[in-house]
């Protein structure tokens, strides 16, 4: 169980680094003429390592002699960050093609650097693991949201 504390600032945290990338994101690209086809596949790459990275130690763990808790954590990291990846996958062709193209770059490596920082705090830190599920799903919500009412 997570203690409180490192709950209430982790998400505080991650929240504050959606702000950042989002907002940011958007400032740095604004200006910047990059359709929504060739953004998205830049935006997915980072993420989609990061992903094959979780990939191959479940399948490492199942192959070798892991441990069966290892292998259960493995999959429920693996489990969560494919979940984020579908709502990232759902929702920023719609921020690419409403807001600016470059946001999702931003967001993508924000996406691949917040997934290992919940991967590592998964087995070492209830802080770091919170930040990481919280800078992962906050700047893909915030951008969704702000680009539909861009979009109404």
């Amino acid at each position: 169980m997570a203690d409180p504390r490192s709950t209430r600032i982790g998400l505080i945290a991650g929240i504050l680094w959606a702000v950042f990338v989002v907002f940011g994101g958007f400032r740095l690209g604004a200006g910047v003429f990059m359709p929504p086809p060739i953004a998205l596949p830049g935006a997915l790459i980072a993420p989609g390592l990061v992903l094959a990275a979780m990939v191959g130690r479940v399948a490492w763990l199942r192959l070798s002699d892991g441990s069966a808790e290892k292998l259960r954590f493995s999959r429920q990291i693996l489990r969560d960050s494919v979940e984020q990846a579908v709502l990232a996958m759902l929702i920023w062709p719609f921020v690419a093609a409403t807001l600016v193209g470059p946001l999702v770059l931003y967001m993508g490596l924000s996406f691949a650097l917040t997934r290992l920082f919940y991967w590592y705090g998964h087995q070492r830190s209830d802080y770091l693991r919170i930040f990481g599920f919280a800078a992962t799903f906050f700047p893909t919500v915030l951008a969704g949201v702000w680009a539909l009412i861009v979009w109404l």
